[in-house]
């Protein structure tokens, strides 16, 4: 039992978030590049390098040099063994995003040093303050002309309501940034060339009160890092680990991840202030991995033809406690079933490789014949627990699909429920017909190109997609309501889920107080249940 909570303790699993274009991709490959996992880090751009980034891998992502899909990446560092969940940065990700912070332990926040917090960082920020997980702040990309340093601080207070504990400080930014200084060590670190960030590069590390930094920094700017140290010195929250465990302190770095400054020593503070594998609640109570001796995990994404030569399904499961072994047999609690869990894998993008073995806190991919959902729980445990599940965020657009060549109804209809059970769209129809008309739902706009690219590359089918006005959704709450009786509002549509469940659509956000008004008791919800 010892050595599967030896493994489970070497455990970080985190998310990286960020807006669009804040450097995510590329501070993933780095960190990938001092685990040894790569030997070369190519940007996404590939301008200077013209590999695609290792952790996109559909053609789309590779077309259109962003993230689409959350890829799971792991790799070993100075005896932690790290899982990395890369949740897509685009303004139109999809709801995919929102349930990969549900398999992370804690979450890396990643901050363009020129814009500050953005629209879609505050939305993911809201998924991990909802369950209190710690949130640690990278802000990228010191390299270019950037905000004032204080600046940024107090945009992340004041967007994301958390106080912020500065670790280090950065030494001037664009051509003038020439390293950081470490407040707890008193250290001035200085960064090397590192081929364009391509390299690790060297590190020299050199004490606030020796004599040499004067003509190593130059005279004004060792003189404003002083003045600076002294404000914030005053200013700034001390750092408390217990309060960053519960997500209320996010400690804070600089550097610069397309050249490497800054990576290595916020990946090393970062592994010191975050905790292995912690429990997780089910509807037994907590489950903790330090004492559970049983399997257990649950699924958080599905994703169907990762390989277009295998027509294959695979359903990523986060353990939570115990130890994995390939072609396990477990029970399926929402199935309620033995299954054996074959052809495990974890991913380095599209590269696969397969495992025997596999602790909590670790992700993996598994064959999925089509019986998996998100949010089931798998255990070897005679409790049979299941694991809380996971919310259903509500769509921002919706359209009207239809099929270009009705003969293809058949791969139209098998298409459209698999690329919907990926949680990648919700699926809903016209509140009285069938699947003649159906309706999507998705988080980001980009998920309409990806269902129609998705459509015609993997079940060739075309289609055209009508665009709805509108903007909200909510599911009713109410087990006995009669729909044909609802009183609504001109622009309220009634439809229903593939499950029956009755849900309306708004245009307008003043429509759905409205429509509870005028219909006493009704209830709505903005989050489905799965």
């Amino acid at each position: 039992m010892s050595d599967i909570t030896n493994e489970i303790k070497k455990r970080r699993t985190f998310a990286i978030i960020s807006h669009p274009d804040a450097g995510k991709t590329t501070l993933t490959e780095k960190f990938l590049l001092y685990g040894g996992a790569i030997n070369q880090a190519g940007s996404v751009k590939g301008k200077a390098t013209a590999k695609h980034a290792v952790s996109d891998w559909m053609e789309i992502e590779k077309e259109r040099g962003i993230s689409v899909t959350s890829s799971v990446l792991q790799f070993n560092y100075e005896g932690f063994c790290i899982n990395i969940l890369d949740t897509p940065g685009h303004q139109d990700f999809s709801e995919d995003t929102y349930r990969t912070l549900m398999a992370a332990d804690s979450a890396v926040m990643v901050i363009d040093a020129s814009k500050g917090v953005e629209a879609q960082t505050r939305k993911l920020f809201k998924v991990c303050a909802m369950r209190h997980i710690p949130i640690f702040t990278f802000i990228n990309k010191m390299d270019r002309e950037a905000k004032d340093t204080f600046e940024l601080l107090d945009d992340i207070e004041k967007e994301l309501g958390i106080p912020t504990c500065a670790v280090n400080w950065p030494i001037g930014c664009g051509k003038g940034f020439k390293g950081v200084y470490d407040r707890a060590k008193k250290e001035v670190e200085l960064f090397s060339d590192t081929k364009k960030g391509t390299s690790m590069g060297e590190v020299k590390k050199v004490d606030i009160n020796n004599p040499e930094i004067d003509w190593i920094l130059g005279t004004e700017a060792k003189i404003n890092l002083e003045e600076e140290i002294e404000l914030i010195d005053g200013a700034s929250a001390e750092f408390d680990q217990s309060l960053v465990d519960k997500g209320e302190l996010s400690p804070v770095f600089f550097g610069s991840a397309l050249t490497n400054f800054g990576v290595q020593t916020f990946l090393e503070h970062f592994l010191q202030m975050t905790t292995s594998p912690l429990p997780r609640m089910s509807d037994h109570g907590l489950i903790d991995p330090m004492t559970e001796k049983d399997f257990s995990a649950f699924v958080f994404k599905i994703q169907a033809n990762m390989n277009k030569a295998h027509r294959d399904r695979i359903a990523f499961m986060r353990i939570c406690s115990g130890e994995f072994e390939a072609g396990m047999d477990v029970y399926h609690v929402q199935g309620k079933k033995e299954v054996r869990l074959s052809q495990p894998q974890q991913m380095m993008a599209s590269e696969r490789k397969m495992i025997d073995k596999a602790y909590g806190g670790d992700i993996i991919g598994v064959f999925d014949p089509g019986i998996f959902s998100i949010g089931d729980t798998l255990t070897t445990s005679k409790e049979k627990f299941a694991y809380e599940g996971i919310p259903t965020f509500a769509p921002e657009h919706f359209a009207r699909v239809r099929q270009v060549d009705t003969m293809k109804r058949k791969q139209f209809v098998k298409g459209i429920n698999q690329i919907a059970q990926e949680g990648a769209i919700q699926i809903f129809q016209e509140y009285n017909t069938g699947m003649e008309e159906i309706i999507v739902g998705v988080v980001g706009v980009l998920q309409f190109d990806v269902l129609k690219y998705r459509l015609k590359n993997e079940y060739n089918v075309e289609i055209i997609l009508e665009n709805l006005p509108y903007e909200h959704i909510r599911w009713i709450e109410n087990e006995d309501v009669d729909m044909d009786h609802l009183s609504g509002t001109s622009d309220m549509k009634k439809i229903k889920d593939l499950k029956g469940r009755p849900l309306l659509l708004f245009a307008h956000e003043w429509s759905i107080r409205m429509t509870e008004e005028r219909n006493e008791g009704l209830v709505l919800s903005e989050f489905g249940r799965s």
